[in-house]
């Protein structure tokens, strides 16, 4: 008998997708309100996007490093979570860890842009003590 098997996307993946998706959301923050501006007034320059982003300043420039830096910490993420599947990591705890990762994300990128770095910092090292958590809830 030919048995179906399906796979679901658990929570933990949707945080993956979740986290993939956040250097998009600052990179849109650093671009608001100057999309279809022209270019002499200071508004977006899509000719030449680097260059322009390299003349921003304040929370544009600080929504530009959080991209930069969410796309630095995403590799670490998604390796984790994977190895945590692949080791059998009891998933409840897996999904809560990764939820907990994307909402100290999210905190992170809007204490950035915000100016507020100390406590944008500790929400980077708790990130990255959740991300070393869920690398090692499988382990046995």
């Amino acid at each position: 008998m030919n048995t179906l098997h399906f796979v679901r996307f658990t929570v933990a993946y949707w945080c993956l997708l979740a986290a993939a998706l956040l250097p998009y959301v600052c990179a849109g923050i650093a671009k608001s309100g100057l999309l279809g501006k022209p270019r002499n007034q200071g508004g977006y320059d899509n000719d030449h996007p680097r260059q322009w982003m390299a003349r921003q300043t304040d929370w544009r420039a600080r929504a530009n490093a959080a991209q930069a830096n969410s796309f630095e910490g995403l590799p670490f993420f998604m390796a984790a979570v994977i190895i945590a599947h692949q080791l059998g990591a009891a998933q409840t705890l897996l999904d809560i860890l990764a939820f907990l990762y994307v909402l100290t994300r999210i905190l992170y990128i809007t204490m950035y842009v915000g100016g507020l770095s100390s406590a944008r910092s500790a929400a980077w090292a708790v990130g990255i003590l959740l991300n070393l958590a869920i690398l090692f809830i499988g382990y046995h």
